[in-house]
This record gives structure tokens, sequence and C-alpha cells, in this order.
């Protein structure tokens, strides 16, 4: 079953807003291909050494599907995946990878349809030696990612959800979400602008 159910609704704006800048992976880690679709799942963790990643080929035949394969690595000389392990981990159900690193084939990903967030593409492949630990902290893109944390990603950005604050968080952002479509267009903007009248007000310089 994938614990993500609920989120693939919720923007990853909406639940910036709630949960803050620290769950949010920095700019450089995005869709490599377009329009990607919103995909959200429980995170199945992956630490690879520069140059290195033999982990991330080990981890597609273990993560359960639904699954967003999260991928500390840091590494942008050497790809992390290409075209065959995509492929792989499409075919296994798995929803996405998400990687502080590269890939490369990415013609083949978009062919495929395989959603892959990452630092960008080359052509030259990391090597296969060093075992790392499944299914531990990692951090990616400035996030500290535990497993089942649930992962959003879209071409808004990506937003990892504490697994312990998992169910108050979607009920939030549910409620958020449900305010703002019942919000017409005149309503925000008399809204926002008292808001904004009322901090220059506020913030006016004093003699």
């Amino acid at each position: 079953m994938n614990d993500g159910a609920g989120f693939a609704d919720i923007s990853p704006t909406t639940l910036a807003d709630l949960l803050g800048r620290a769950q949010v992976m920095d700019i450089g880690i995005r869709p490599l291909w377009g329009p990607t679709p919103r995909v959200a799942g429980p995170a199945f963790t992956v630490r690879c050494p520069p140059g290195d990643n033999l982990m991330l080929h080990a981890a597609i035949h273990r993560a359960e599907p639904g699954s967003i394969v999260v991928v500390e690595s840091g590494d942008v000389d050497y790809a992390l995946a290409g075209g065959n392990v995509c492929a792989v981990a499409r075919r296994r159900g798995i929803a996405a990878f998400v990687a502080d690193g590269v890939i490369r084939d990415l013609a083949e990903v978009r062919e495929m349809g395989f959603p892959v967030f990452a630092r960008g593409v080359i052509p030259i492949p990391g090597t296969k030696a060093a075992v790392t630990p499944l299914n531990a902290r990692v951090r990616c893109g400035g996030v500290d990612v535990d497993p089942g944390d649930i992962v959003v990603a879209d071409e808004e950005g990506i937003v990892v959800v504490p697994s312990a604050r998992r169910a108050q968080v979607l009920h939030d952002a549910q409620h958020k979400s449900a305010k703002e479509a019942a919000e017409t267009p005149t309503d925000w903007e008399t809204a926002h602008r008292a808001r904004i009248d009322a901090l220059l007000t506020a913030n006016q310089p004093t003699d």
C-alpha cells in the first residue's frame, strides 16, 4: 500500500506553506523532463558515495511499489542510473527517483515516462563497489529524509513530510486547499490589499 495516499492531490506549494523551508529541497533538484506528473509516496532511502552507484542499483529490487527512491550522493561527475535502471524501477512500480546527483540516458527515461528529479544529466556511469546501508537517514537537497517520510514532488518543487506528522499535515493541507478553492479572486484581492496596506502602515519609517 502507498502510504502517500492523499498527498498526490496536495501541491508542494501548500505543503511548503505548512512545513517551512527546512522541509523543501533546494532548487538544484528538479524534474529532468516535463511535463512531469506530481508524485507522492514513502521514501526508500539510499546513500551512494561519490562516483559509485551500487546501492541505487540494489534499491530498485528492494523498494516496495509506490515508493520514491531518495538518493544522497552530491556527485555530479558520474551518473547514478540510466535507462535500464529506470525501466526496471518503473516495471516494479517505483513511483520516482529523487536524487542529489545526476543520471544518464535522459531520452530513454523521458520516453518511458519515468519521473526523475535530479541535478542534471551526464553520460558517464559510476562504478559499483561501495556497500552502504539501505533505508537509513539520508540528506538530499539539503533536507534530512528518513525511510517512510512522505515525499511530494512536481514542477513546483520537492517537499518532505516527516512520517510522524503525516496525518496532521495531510489534514491541515486538505483544509487549506479546500479553503483556498472556495475563495474567489475578488475575495483574495480584497484580503491581500488589506494585509499589505496594514504591513505598510506598521512598517512606516518614523522620524
